[in-house]
């Protein structure tokens, strides 16, 4: 089954660019996976509006704990131990890194998969 993972600097993106990313993946019926490192990363940065919306919207998508210090090589490492699943990340770090089909944003306002 295919799923996708959320990375902190695509959630805050789309909510910056007024991009409504549950409504749209789950419109693609893939189901969302957001870390709790990127929850815990979305707190350190005092991201209020952010996690408000992970609160509101927290039945549509499953939280998972990744292995690791440092929450860019965690996610490298899980999409590298799940091939099938999608990365949406605007890190070209994290993209260059891993051979998984990905979500981004086109034209500041459209998520796209490549």
């Amino acid at each position: 089954m295919k799923q996708v993972l959320l990375d902190t600097n695509f959630i805050l993106t789309c909510m910056k660019q007024k991009i409504d990313f549950f409504e749209d993946i789950s419109m693609m019926g893939i189901p969302l996976i957001i870390p709790e490192e990127v929850i815990k990363e979305l707190k350190k940065l005092k991201e209020k509006s952010a996690l408000k919306l992970l609160k509101i919207e927290d039945k549509k998508f499953i939280k998972i704990k990744l292995e690791g210090k440092n929450v860019d090589n965690a996610i490298v490492k899980y999409a590298q131990e799940n091939p099938d699943i999608l990365i949406a990340t605007l890190d070209k770090e994290i993209q260059n890194k891993i051979k998984n089909r990905k979500i981004i944003i086109r034209n500041k306002k459209k998520l796209e998969i490549i």
